[in-house]
């Protein structure tokens, strides 16, 4: 993806309102947190300061946290022309791949066993509202739904799993999922055709049958692993 030299985003004209309620340091963070894991920043733009402490009103010192803050969680990186938004290799996205098939194999184990049946009813809804949407036919706004979609089916699964620390380290995982995601769906919208993969990982948690359903979520990541890495390692069109 060919990095551009704006910083700010590019579908909104309105500057983001202050809330006094937090500190500047936590709306600064949170704003730029939003604005990154849903692509307003893309992967690969530059972070400049003075751009950014215009467009938030704010001083450096809350934004230098912020962006420390973005830096310790992967989400921004620095080299030797200053901070960006973080891109992922297909090498890291293979690494990201192969630690999260471990650990939603033991997510959709124990969601198989503890989910409830409200936390199965929103799983359903969650795959129903994906197979209302064809990614091939989609807007970015309909991308971004079904980012979303995917993002809420895999961590109410880890949820269901009744396994706190579990959940802790997905989330982590999510985070970096999402900018891989982000980075590959403008090139090819394909890389979230996700619509049979997760009804099959669905049916199998609601019938409780553990075996099947750890099939499924692996046969699931694989297939996603491989669509993003085969889109990674593809020239720009």
């Amino acid at each position: 993806m060919p990095v551009t030299s704006s910083t700010l985003p590019l579908r909104s004209s309105a500057r983001p309102q202050v809330q006094r309620r937090k500190s500047l340091y936590e709306q600064v963070y949170s704003a730029l947190r939003s604005g990154i894991l849903t692509g307003e920043f893309a992967p690969g733009s530059r972070l400049i300061e003075t751009q950014l402490t215009d467009w938030f009103n704010v001083s450096r010192t809350p934004l230098r946290e912020a962006l420390r803050q973005l830096q310790k969680e992967g989400l921004v990186t620095a080299d030797t022309s200053g901070l960006q938004v973080t891109t992922i290799s297909a090498t890291e996205a293979i690494e990201l791949y192969d630690c999260r098939l471990v650990l939603e194999k033991l997510a959709v184990g124990g969601a198989c066993q503890y989910a409830s049946s409200q936390q199965l009813k929103t799983l359903e809804g969650y795959v129903i509202q994906a197979e209302a949407r064809d990614p091939k036919d989609a807007d970015e706004q309909t991308l971004l739904q079904l980012l979303d979609l995917d993002y809420q089916f895999h961590h109410l699964i880890a949820e269901s799993s009744g396994n706190r620390r579990l959940v802790s380290l997905l989330d982590q995982i999510f985070d970096a999922m999402a900018l891989l995601r982000i980075q590959t769906l403008k090139q090819n919208p394909s890389v979230l055709e996700i619509r049979l993969e997760h009804r099959q990982v669905y049916e199998a948690i609601a019938q409780k049958d553990a075996a099947t359903a750890i099939a499924a979520i692996q046969l699931h990541l694989l297939a996603s692993k491989a669509r993003v890495v085969k889109e990674l390692k593809s020239p720009p069109a």
